[in-house]
């Protein structure tokens, strides 16, 4: 076991380095980085402002300024040269500045986070509570009305785009055209200081109804359908047979005998999902419900050219996932003893 965890691991560093390699080559070659994209700006302001006449002393001005700006990025140096700085910072867990706004990218992240927190760990937990029970009861009711009618409505639920239901909600509940009864923007409310504990509770889910139900309703499909299937497969094999002959009751032979079996290919999505509703997020869910998130701190960062956001937040996913799928990887031996990780290590 110990063998095995040293060698994940070691191989967490050249994973690490590839995605930032790969990621930081071809921001290279990308069009219009942010020394392009101020210097258009400045010179946009001074022909708007002096008309055409100032044109000249614009591109002389934008010459000095260019340099200096190179500078103020590190764009002066050459490409190498900012690739190990980069790995060197990493690697004591300094991530930088942003470039267009002036802040260390950790206070950014961090910043973030609340929201990311709220949506993505409440999405997960409500995503799994909900399916898997589903799916063991889809399971042992197969070919029932109720196995019918519920993987009716999680497929449709898997179809239709989370921003379009967004869009449906706010119309039907947030002062569109029928009701005004959820908040439309944030977390919280304006007054949530001076409300009780109780209210604060009663306010944040308020605020969150919305967004997760846009966020879950598209995983029900993929996690019920995992389980029921995974369940099927395994009451149909030779033990659940003779554990029903030895007289044990129903629900006995489900939990005791079955659930640990069919636990095993949940455990293996668990830290995609994980991940994924953490991190992925929504970027137009975000957007639609004025959420500001670690979702729209990426997309803003990939627009803007803000390469220490980029690639900060890059390194601090990657590294949160492989440490996941790690613990994932370790869950299987509490799941089923019979894995053993030695045998893979040799």
């Amino acid at each position: 076991m110990f063998a095995y965890l040293f060698k994940r691991l070691l191989l967490m560093v050249p994973t690490l380095l590839g995605v930032l390699t790969v990621t930081f080559i071809v921001i290279q070659f990308v069009p219009g980085g942010p020394v392009e994209q101020v210097m258009a700006e400045a010179r946009a302001s001074q022909k708007g402002g002096d008309g055409g006449g100032s044109y000249k002393a614009g591109r002389d001005i934008s010459k000095k300024q260019m340099e200096e700006l190179k500078k103020l990025y590190g764009f002066d140096k050459p490409a190498h040269v900012r690739y190990f700085e980069m790995l060197s910072n990493f690697a004591r867990f300094d991530l930088g500045r942003s470039f267009m706004q002036n802040k260390d990218v950790w206070t950014l992240i961090k910043d973030k986070l609340p929201v990311s927190i709220s949506l993505g760990l409440w999405a997960f937990l409500i995503s799994y509570l909900i399916s898997i029970p589903m799916g063991i009861t889809k399971a042992v009711r197969e070919g029932s009305a109720f196995d019918n009618v519920t993987t009716l409505l999680v497929l449709v639920g898997f179809a239709i785009p989370g921003f379009v239901l967004g869009v449906l909600l706010i119309v039907l509940f947030a002062g569109g055209s029928f009701w005004d009864v959820l908040p439309l923007r944030g977390l919280t409310s304006d007054n949530w200081a001076d409300l009780t504990w109780g209210g604060k509770i009663k306010d944040y889910f308020w605020h969150l109804a919305m967004p997760l139900t846009c966020l879950t309703i598209g995983s029900f499909a993929t996690i019920t359908l995992l389980t029921k299937n995974t369940f099927v497969e395994e009451i149909r094999k030779q033990y659940v047979l003779v554990a029903r002959a030895k007289g044990l009751s129903q629900d006995r032979v489900l939990y005791k005998h079955i659930f640990r079996n069919a636990l095993i290919p949940l455990v293996t999505g668990l830290p995609a999902a994980f991940i994924g509703a953490f991190f992925a997020g929504s970027v137009l869910i975000e957007t639609l419900f004025s959420l500001d998130g670690l979702g729209l701190l990426g997309y803003e960062a990939v627009i803007r050219r803000d390469y220490p956001v980029v690639l900060g937040s890059l390194y601090v996913f990657t590294l949160l996932g492989l440490v996941v799928k790690l613990v994932a990887d370790m869950l299987y031996v509490v799941v089923d003893p019979r894995v053993q990780f030695e045998a893979v290590s040799r």
